[in-house]
């Protein structure tokens, strides 16, 4: 099937873009499209958003429009908001909405952007399901529209520039999860030392980072995630919960990086971050483990992590024979 191509929307496409939008917004309850009364633009959306110093895109089949997205400037930290993505239901599955959002985040990358932002109705769950899986968080509060149809909307964002190692809050780590259980399936099947073996299922995985974001909601946790060129590629966390007697003491866990970008610095970056972040909280003194062998064993070596000695067999391998670990220990002033 040939894909749909894309070209820059125009005014004369209103219509086309209120029909699409009103069909999508009709799917949820109480969501209604009063287009003069709250938002006049749509008669004339490509000026809109080229006077914002944006673009605009459409795709058309038959005579109708069928998908559509924008980009503009926020005029401050480098930012960019994607707007207006919208996909006939027809359409959906077969990589439209893809193709829309990825001209979208290349069109602000050339113009600079660091950051991409959106917003998007707290009712849109299948949406929310696309931001994430393109590495999208929700960051900051809910925002209240005051509309007819009693919108609210959270916020997503990502980095979209270079490696950027950030913390995620209990909101950010729970939007997360569904990339973070596909990157955890993807190091498993690759032999990583996660405590499973393969192959993984997908809804275990997610099950087990649903008890991550808990974790973090509760301050038991620190959770890092790393983006690569606006891609969610890896993933740290600090592990606060220990004894206690050991207030000053933290566990490093779960350093995974996806196999098509290792040897990016992605694993180092993630590990620099959280030594950061453990003596920020007090916490001077870190451990972990590994299987022996492995790239992050020479990985922590390299960074002055101190072997502190390995048990035999301690774990199975993913051709399930038993293998050795290795414990490190690290002071995180050092």
């Amino acid at each position: 099937m040939t894909a749909t191509p894309l070209r820059p929307g125009r005014d004369s496409d209103a219509e086309g873009f209120i029909a699409l939008i009103g069909d999508c917004w009709g799917e949820y309850p109480n969501c209604v499209l009063d287009v003069d009364a709250e938002v006049p633009e749509l008669r004339r959306l490509a000026s809109h958003f080229a006077e914002a110093g944006g673009a605009l895109w459409a795709a058309e089949a038959e005579g109708r429009i069928i998908g559509m997205a924008a980009t503009r400037p926020l005029g401050h930290d480098q930012a960019w908001e994607i707007c207006k993505v919208y996909v006939a239901r027809a359409a959906r599955g077969s990589g439209l909405a893809h193709r829309l959002m990825e001209a979208a985040e290349a069109h602000a990358r050339g113009a600079g952007a660091q950051r991409l932002v959106l917003w998007t109705d707290t009712r849109f769950e299948a949406a929310h399901r696309f931001y994430e899986k393109r590495g999208f968080v929700r960051q900051g509060s809910i925002r209240i529209l005051d509309d007819i149809s009693n919108s609210l909307e959270f916020r997503y964002a990502k980095p979209l520039r270079g490696l950027v190692v950030e913390a995620l809050d209990a909101a950010a780590a729970a939007s997360a999860e569904r990339r973070l259980a596909a990157l955890m399936v993807e190091c498993v099947a690759d032999g990583a030392s996660l405590t499973f073996l393969p192959p993984l299922a997908p809804a275990v995985a997610q099950g087990w980072w649903k008890r991550v974001s808990s974790r973090v909601a509760l301050g038991q946790s620190v959770l890092l995630v790393a983006w690569l060129d606006g891609a969610l590629v890896g993933t740290v966390q600090l592990l606060l919960d220990g004894p206690e007697n050991a207030p000053h003491r933290a566990e490093l866990a779960k350093l995974m990086v996806a196999p098509a970008v290792r040897r990016q610095g992605v694993g180092r970056a993630l590990m620099r971050r959280a030594e950061q972040a453990a003596r920020g909280i007090g916490r001077n003194m870190l451990m972990l483990d590994t299987a022996e062998g492995s790239a992050a064993a020479g990985l922590y070596r390299a960074m002055g992590w101190v072997e502190l000695g390995r048990i035999p067999g301690f774990e199975l391998g993913p051709d399930r024979r038993p293998r050795d670990t290795v414990f490190f220990w690290k002071a995180a002033d050092s």
